[in-house]
């Protein structure tokens, strides 16, 4: 028997007696053909993406105890990884799916990471480089203990200032390149990049805005997607929505409901972890669908992937539960891989939904 039950196609699913949503699966109204055929129909989109270049960096160690003379954790040091990460990422995982895939980014003057990011970039992606004067290429570093894969403490080097003051030759390339693209997936981290005259070209330039507001430790309550005056696809933790309306509890939906309605925005996907998925449509309703992997090996990076799959799912204005189910599948093979060593692999991902459909 399918793990998988009929849904109704519209509508918020019933909620039990105890308060909890009922996980949405995969109806019968689909077959492996008609995820291929999306995928298909991505191949010609012609993509923009835009945001902030990270290189992380993964400091793997083995803890040897407390420090002899300080209060402190102390560590032996095994080896180091770097990864083009941030919308360099996203930007890959876009590409294993589409042709024709451009990254507009900052790239540091100073230790600007480029022959790296050269090299871990997929060959169709067109790098299109700002370069920041007297500022580094975003570098996340973390200390990472070798097993199991946790991740002790994190260090940022960057220069936020110098990244806002190249605002106007941001914009200046926007204005340039916006009408040439199906998609526009603007990548936003807080960091200092996108800053409010790049949010308004973009709004007013993009055929279709692909949108993602990050929440970290540099922006924590600064950057939430109510910065943008539309979009017409946002992509974002139930944390990160959460924070947007400033409600930690309650209805999720009802949260959706006012975000999408705030942004005229008539499609949204939720991540929520082991959780899965909740993804709206202002036309079919809502659609729940649970996480399709409970093996996480490591999370960063994981919705950056869904948001660059799903976006070109989005512009095809495919059904909720079908996006929920391509969403959930590109997150569970994301969550296997350690940082962004690598792009998620599209094969594998329509193999996992074809083994989940009904017979």
């Amino acid at each position: 028997m399918s793990e998988f039950t009929d849904i109704a196609s519209a509508g918020v699913p019933a909620l039990p007696a105890g308060g909890e949503p009922v996980p949405v699966v995969l109806s019968g109204r689909y077959t492996a053909d008609d995820v291929t055929s999306i995928f298909a129909r991505a191949r010609d989109l012609k993509v923009l993406v835009v945001g902030e270049a990270i290189v992380d960096e993964y400091l793997y160690c083995e803890t040897i105890g407390k420090s002899g003379k300080e209060p402190i954790l102390a560590a032996r040091y095994v080896s180091r990884e770097q990864f083009a990460g941030g919308v360099l990422a996203v930007a890959n995982h876009v590409a294993t799916v589409c042709d024709h895939v451009t990254v507009l980014t900052f790239l540091g003057e100073t230790d600007s990471h480029e022959e790296l990011i050269r090299e871990q970039m997929d060959p169709k992606v067109d790098l299109r480089f700002i370069t920041v004067p007297g500022a580094p290429t975003i570098l996340k570093r973390r200390h990472v203990e070798v097993y199991p894969l946790q991740k002790l403490f994190e260090l940022y080097v960057m220069d936020g200032d110098e990244y806002v003051a190249q605002s106007e030759n941001l914009c200046s390339a926007l204005d340039e390149m916006l009408a040439d693209f199906d998609v526009v997936i603007a990548v936003d981290y807080g960091h200092g990049m996108i800053g409010p005259e790049a949010v308004a070209t973009l709004c007013a330039g993009a055929r279709f805005l692909a949108l993602n507001t990050q929440t970290n430790a540099d922006n924590r309550g600064f950057n939430t997607v109510s910065k943008y005056a539309r979009a017409d696809y946002v992509s974002v933790s139930e944390d990160e929505l959460r924070l947007e309306e400033r409600r930690r509890h309650g209805e999720l939906h009802e949260v959706v409901s006012i975000v999408a309605e705030r942004l005229s925005c008539p499609r949204l996907l939720v991540t929520r972890g082991s959780q899965g998925c909740l993804c709206y449509d202002r036309d079919e309703g809502f659609a729940e669908v649970p996480a399709f992997t409970s093996n996480v090996v490591d999370r960063v990076g994981a919705g950056d992937a869904v948001l660059g799959v799903t976006a070109l799912c989005a512009v095809q204005r495919i059904s909720p539960e079908l996006h929920g189910v391509i969403a959930s599948a590109v997150g569970g093979q994301a969550v296997g891989i350690v940082g962004n060593r690598r792009a998620i692999d599209p094969t594998r991902v329509l193999a996992d939904i074809a083994a989940r459909l009904p017979a």
